[in-house]
């Protein structure tokens, strides 16, 4: 099975199948995508009746091929993982910013070029991590998946603190978002 595939069936197992959650602002989900989501991609119907593959397809694009977390998992695949996981729960954006921020606190002197916390992975972020990655080999890339994984959890706790509502899902999103590989 392709590595992408089985994250995302991964990530539709902890998500489950239909939630409309009180508390939680994304309203009507389905195997975790959001009905504004699956608005955009197409979808019109009842968020309660979203198919599986429409979900996998959403994720594969959106989450996986459109931020080019499949040139990450050329590079480095326990972070890619992490990543996509980041991306589905808190938007690409914010993912691979923690991941740029990763990269720039890692850096061993002010010499080395620091990149700018665009949200998005080009050419410079890519460069940077090849470059990490050649430095530190796969301890690095555990190194820089828990340092990734670290500005998620901090996230967290952050939403908790700012909203309280928010706190019905902190011990989830801690028990099942932080530490999994």
């Amino acid at each position: 099975m392709e590595k992408v595939t089985q994250l995302i069936n991964d990530v539709i197992a902890r998500e489950g199948g239909y939630s409309n959650h009180p508390d939680d602002r994304g309203g009507p989900t389905r195997w975790g995508i959001t009905q504004s989501v699956a608005r955009k991609q197409g979808y019109s119907g009842d968020m309660k009746h979203l198919p599986r593959e429409s979900a996998m397809d959403i994720y594969r694009q959106l989450y996986w091929l459109d931020p080019k977390l499949d040139q990450v998992a050329e590079r480095a695949p326990l972070l890619a993982a992490e990543l996509f996981d980041t991306a589905v729960n808190m938007g690409t954006a914010r993912a691979i910013r923690f991941l740029q921020r990763s990269l720039n606190a890692l850096q061993r002197s002010d010499n080395d070029h620091l990149l700018t916390l665009d949200g998005v992975i080009g050419p410079q972020t890519l460069r940077i991590l090849d470059g990490f990655l050649r430095k530190r080999g796969r301890q690095g890339e555990r190194v820089l998946t828990r340092a990734v994984d670290s500005l998620q959890g901090a996230k967290y706790i952050s939403l908790a603190e700012s909203r309280p509502a928010n706190r019905s899902f902190l011990f989830g999103w801690l028990a099942h978002r932080i530490g999994v590989e």
